[in-house]
């Protein structure tokens, strides 16, 4: 399917410089552009590509000044970043939906089932689940006893939903990624370690996304809760009892220990790690291996273990490499001091 660079425009707010009729099929990096394909950028390290670019259109921000002249289209925008992520959304939108059932999948004679579903081969339904309508279920997903899902979810291969959870609708969840495992609670004793069961579930509301060999367990009692809109990368671990608020974001390896409270709108970097039973306020970004012992106030960017202010965390580094020469030099002080205390 083509688009013309006037509708391109008139679907994103933008304005044409160039060639209103140039028309585009596919998507490109700027630096690997080819004739037909649109661009996008955002990123001033990437300007010297505009001048070289093959692609048929550009998406740029209203506000980037020409150094040279261009052969390609460009369409002004006030955010060029935000602008090919509609455009991506909406070309995802127009690709096709696979329906019905496979007859390799199985699906329990007690489980409800809505409109328009797609569920592939070697699926499994347990008995009591409900599937909404438009939900997307690829070949060898797991759906436990009494899970609920709410509409146009989208479930890749291998994911695993274990007894009782329950998704709202649009939630994405990608391959390999296990929902309501066990939470790792065990108790020491003479013998070794005895089992806590944990009967609690999983729940996660609507426009959540998951990514691939993500984790999140079920709780001890009560629920793990992921809230409205967060997005989780690849393999992250959210233990038992936490609970993430609407809007965050985490990068991949993050690790949460259990009964965490994480607020609203933060981000973390990779490979993040909280420690257990605290609670990081509202709109807090903590930089890739920040270490988090304790409980964090909200409004904060930090980075380190334990975290601090980055201006603070990257002076104490700079004094961190010099650690050898300082403690040498500090030996020597401490020689010639008692050189002097012995004359």
């Amino acid at each position: 399917m083509e688009f013309k660079a006037k509708q391109i425009a008139e679907l994103i707010g933008g304005r044409v410089e160039g060639d209103e009729n140039a028309s585009v099929r596919t998507f490109s990096k700027i630096e690997e552009g080819q004739e037909g394909a649109i661009s996008f950028l955002s990123n001033p390290k990437y300007t010297h590509y505009l001048y070289e670019t093959k692609s048929t259109i550009v998406l740029v921000n209203d506000d980037l000044v020409l150094e040279h002249p261009v052969e390609t289209t460009l369409i002004r925008v006030p955010n060029a970043y935000e602008a090919v992520a509609r455009l991506l959304q909406i070309y995802e939108s127009m690709k096709p939906r696979k329906t019905g059932i496979d007859p390799l999948a199985f699906i329990s004679e007690k489980a409800t089932v809505g409109k328009d579903v797609y569920v592939g081969a070697f699926a499994y339904i347990g008995d009591g689940a409900v599937v909404g309508d438009g939900c997307q279920i690829a070949p060898q997903v797991y759906i436990g006893d009494g899970v609920r899902l709410g509409q146009q979810c989208q479930l890749f291969p291998h994911v695993t939903i274990y007894n009782g959870c329950q998704l709202g609708n649009r939630v994405t969840i990608h391959a390999g990624s296990v929902i309501g495992a066990d939470g790792f609670g065990f108790a020491p004793s003479q013998e070794g370690y005895d089992k806590i069961p944990q009967i609690g579930v999983v729940i996660i509301e609507d426009d959540v996304e998951i990514g691939a060999n993500t984790c999140v367990d079920r709780s001890t009692m009560g629920a793990t809760i992921i809230h409205k809109g967060v997005k989780l990368d690849n393999l992250i671990q959210v233990a038992h009892n936490c609970e993430i608020g609407q809007n965050t974001v985490m990068s991949a390896q993050v690790g949460l220990a259990g009964s965490t409270k994480v607020g609203e709108w933060c981000m973390f970097g990779g490979q993040v790690g909280l420690a257990g039973h605290i609670t990081v306020g509202d709109h807090v970004n903590l930089g890739a291996q920040s270490g988090v012992p304790s409980s964090v106030k909200g409004g904060q960017t930090l980075i380190g273990t334990p975290p601090m202010q980055p201006t603070a965390y990257f002076k104490s580094q700079a004094i961190f490499r010099r650690l050898p020469d300082m403690y040498k030099e500090l030996d020597r002080l401490k020689k010639e001091v008692e050189q002097l205390k012995s004359k």
